[in-house]
């Protein structure tokens, strides 16, 4: 079977499994304010580049559809899919290679859950091992024009996500340090590193006109302890359980293959040099994650030259790659009824006495991104019927305010049914926008308080408490209060409400 062909049918298998698996639950907490976002359009915002919110906007331009948005992510999932055979067929892979790649590389849990949801890392499913594959070809022998790819690859990425820069950074050193570095000596090369900046320049440009809000808020990130701080044994530990501890000798094997070969030895390096520079950043530990397809790919191509004289264990591997796959894959694909994920997460926990969490939550049975895929429009609701409970004079001049991003994106997506005010909010993005004219003579304070330290407003009233089954644990008993007599212009106080993290 020739390779194309392996390819693509690797990717439409692919992509049909994510669209069948993906649209279930409901919109995660990040896509509802990927869509808000989008629906402001800029060349940036606090959070994030702008490629991605543009695109989770433009899925729902005729009507709300979590099958049309996730869509888009499974698109991704299945380009890299086909990029990542397509790489190992470069190096000389054949047939039982690319399927070994294409199956690994498309059920890798945390591959896997980048195609589920729309998110900036499913960008770099496909764009992280494109790079790689012109890479590939410019030391094979390509025209030196292929750098022109390297650098559109990089540069869109970065408008997706700004980890691709320590990608960049590890792929081209990884080159530097071995007999490849040949490919360097020609113009191409650096007109491609100028298509890669100019293609992410305006993003940054953005930044710098709002005074880099993202280095803020990873800042206030560390301060506050928001993210979970790995030392190195730990953070190489929950790689391989984020690639599924039966599957991560493969692309182990990547690394060790590419240093014995030098045409390879890029590769290794850039892996090595990339998880490196994650832990001594104190990266999430998934932040790493989109360079696994090249290991994999080059994993893949070993097994295949190691089993030259035993071609009876090639389908062996395979097998086993596609049935070890599976136990994992409940917890990354919203296929199963909530309760089922929650008896079997729970299973495995207390099995392997191990959390892959990035952020410090109170646990929750399904895991953060299913609980975040539950109670929005419920919350919506809620906040519709409070809003509708205020006589009209009060509600023309009432406000929604919600505590963070996820909230007043919900209400907004949700809301519109209800014909509901737009929302405001000091984290991230939301503090930007501003108080959309509002004067705070009456605020319905979602999951606040009504500034009662500060003694903000003259009265103050539990108008409703919000929980739904399934949720974040700091969603749950959710108050919803109304908020009366301010006693300084929200304009005022608007400055002091800002929380970037």
């Amino acid at each position: 079977m020739p390779a194309t062909r392996i390819a693509w049918i690797a990717s439409a298998l692919t992509f049909a499994f994510h669209v069948a698996a993906n649209p279930h639950y409901g919109f995660f907490r990040d896509e509802l304010y990927f869509i808000i976002c989008g629906r402001h359009p800029a060349f940036g915002y606090v959070d994030q580049p702008p490629l991605v919110p543009l695109i989770a906007a433009g899925t729902q331009l005729f009507g709300i559809s979590l099958v049309a948005l996730r869509a888009t992510a499974a698109f991704f999932a299945a380009a890299g899919v086909f990029v990542s055979v397509r790489l190992v067929t470069e190096w000389g892979g054949g047939r039982f290679a690319q399927i070994l790649t294409a199956i690994v590389v498309a059920l890798t849990p945390v591959l896997c859950a980048f195609g589920e949801k729309v998110g900036p890392d499913m960008v770099g499913l496909w764009l992280w091992p494109l790079a790689a594959l012109y890479v590939a070809r410019l030391a094979n022998g390509a025209d030196l024009r292929a750098w022109l790819g390297v650098g559109a690859a990089l540069g869109v990425s970065c408008e997706a996500k700004y980890s691709v820069i320590f990608f960049g950074i590890a792929l081209l050193l990884g080159v530097a340090l071995t007999r490849s570095r040949r490919i360097f000596a020609t113009p191409s090369f650096l007109a491609g590193m100028l298509l890669a900046v100019l293609v992410a320049l305006p993003n940054f440009i953005w930044q710098a006109s709002h005074g880099f809000p993202m280095w803020e808020l990873l800042r206030n990130a560390q301060i506050e302890g928001k993210n979970v701080v790995l030392g190195p044994i730990a953070y190489v530990v929950q790689q391989i359980f984020l690639t599924n501890l039966l599957l991560s000798p493969l692309w182990i094997a990547g690394i060790v293959y590419g240093f014995c070969q030098p045409s390879l030895r890029w590769v290794a390096w850039t892996y090595v040099l990339l998880v490196a520079m994650m832990i001594g950043m104190h990266g999430k530990n998934y932040y790493p994650a989109d360079v696994y397809p090249l290991v994999i790919a080059s994993g893949a191509f070993a097994v295949e030259r190691w089993t030259q004289r035993v071609h009876l264990l090639r389908p062996v591997v395979a097998v086993a790659a596609f049935i070890f796959s599976l136990w994992l894959i409940p917890l990354v694909e919203p296929i199963l009824p909530e309760a089922r994920v929650a008896a079997y997460q729970s299973a495995l926990s207390q099995a392997l006495h191990l959390s892959v969490a990035s952020e410090r939550h109170r646990p929750v049975a399904i895991g953060q991104d299913f609980a975040d895929m539950h109670g929005w429009p419920q919350l919506a609701t809620l906040v519709a019927r409070v809003y509708d409970s205020l006589p009209p004079q009060q509600r023309a001049k009432a406000a929604i305010a919600a505590s963070n991003y996820g909230e007043a994106a919900a209400i907004d997506f949700f809301g519109a049914e209800y014909h509901l005010p737009p929302v405001i909010s000091g984290h991230n993005n939301y503090w930007l926008w501003g108080t959309h004219g509002y004067d705070g003579t009456i605020v319905i304070d979602v999951n606040g308080d009504c500034g009662a330290r500060e003694h903000l407003f003259r009265s103050r009233q539990l108008a409703a408490t919000f929980d739904a089954p399934w949720i974040m644990s700091y969603e749950q008993n959710l108050p919803i209060m109304i908020c009366r007599g301010i006693r300084e212009p929200l304009s005022e106080i608007w400055p002091k409400v800002k929380h970037y993290i």
